[in-house]
């Protein structure tokens, strides 16, 4: 694989990052390494991680992806030296309580804290790509998908932000900045005033993106292309869903898949993921990928890799045979065809994981 250059920063990453949301949940700790050697072994240059993480959130497991990853680094010489590593400042609490005492803000001593905390645990001296993992201010996500003018609050400014991460630049501890789960007004408000008062410029904006969610092409595309901001796909498999994995049980029952996250995790279970009309969409979906010869995974990972629109595609997986599988689907080409058959799925069902 050839490497890419994240938006207009010096990063140069394989179009595929390994992504580690699982590490400390789903994944014990030997298993993530495993992961981890293996994704190195193959060439990937690329990994994604958060102060958040482990997902889905809880108290006990939270800074534990990161954690793991230290451990990871400190006992594999070189590979630090190897890796473009990527993690994320959380939010303002969506219901997290040990996030900050739940405060419905993050201030610029917060984004400061926050990166030198995720500095230590991984025992690194400088954080490659670093994002803010969900907007600040009021925006629909994870679900929402209404704006609502009534849920405005005073909030750290978009500037104030940037200044925080000035700092970190400065100081040496970020190359590079990013977004997650931004909107397009929120893209060109950060690159504005980057420009503006000559702050770090946005890199990278890491949104989901997949078959069954596709709604970075309702605008955010355009706004990336003439920015010069590179997309980071998250969930190209749905959450499992464009696996096929439950395309006979469905998300609950006796003959669920017990392990996968939407089956196990109830909580997931409510978000859009889980979402009747998702795993309807997926079914077409998968059908079609198995009429054309292909896994429902083949199909849906090509989607991501071959779009005009994606920088690097991030791959969570729970073991090394579902790292394989992934990796293995480069260099899967859609055909025109097919396309135009996708394109119509989406025409009728539109984006039910939004």
């Amino acid at each position: 694989m050839k490497t890419v250059q994240l938006g207009q920063s010096d990063l140069q990453v394989t179009p595929i990052c390994l992504g580690t949301m699982t590490f400390g949940e789903q994944v014990d700790e030997a298993t993530s390494h495993a992961i981890l050697d293996r994704s190195l072994e193959r060439g990937v240059n690329f990994i994604d991680t958060a102060e958040m993480y482990a997902v889905p959130p809880r108290a006990e497991t939270f800074n534990a992806t990161e954690n793991i990853i230290g451990h990871w680094l400190n006992k594999t010489p070189g590979a630090r030296d190897k890796l473009v590593i990527a993690t994320k400042v959380a939010g303002p609490s969506r219901g997290m309580p040990w996030i900050r005492g739940g405060s419905a803000d993050v201030t610029v001593s917060d984004i400061v804290a926050a990166c030198e905390g995720s500095l230590k645990r991984m025992n690194i001296e400088v954080i490659d790509l670093y994002q803010v993992h969900w907007p600040v201010r009021h925006v629909p996500a994870f679900g929402s998908i209404y704006f609502d003018p009534s849920k405005v609050t005073p909030c750290t400014s978009v500037l104030a932000q940037l200044e925080a991460l000035q700092t970190l630049v400065k100081a040496g501890k970020v190359r590079a900045v990013g977004l997650s789960n931004e909107t397009a007004y929120g893209v060109h408000e950060f690159v504005r005033l980057a420009e503006q008062h000559g702050l770090p410029r946005l890199a990278t904006v890491q949104n989901p993106y997949c078959l069954v969610n596709r709604t970075v092409e309702n605008g955010l595309d355009e706004t990336m292309y003439h920015l010069g901001v590179s997309l980071l796909a998250y969930s190209p498999l749905g959450f499992g869903l464009l696996t096929g994995k439950y395309d006979a049980s469905g998300f609950s029952g006796p003959d669920a898949p017990a392990q996968a996250r939407i089956a196990k995790y109830e909580s997931t279970r409510k978000q859009r993921w889980g979402r009747p009309e998702a795993l309807e969409a997926a079914r077409r979906y998968n059908t079609l990928a198995l009429e054309n010869g292909m896994t429902p995974t083949q199909m849906a990972l090509a989607f991501c890799y071959t779009k005009w629109q994606v920088a690097s595609t991030i791959i969570g997986v729970t073991s090394v045979a579902q790292l394989d599988e992934n990796l293995d689907a480069w260099g899967t080409t859609l055909s025109p065809e097919l396309l135009k058959q996708i394109d119509a799925i989406r025409w009728a069902l539109r984006d039910p994981a939004q």
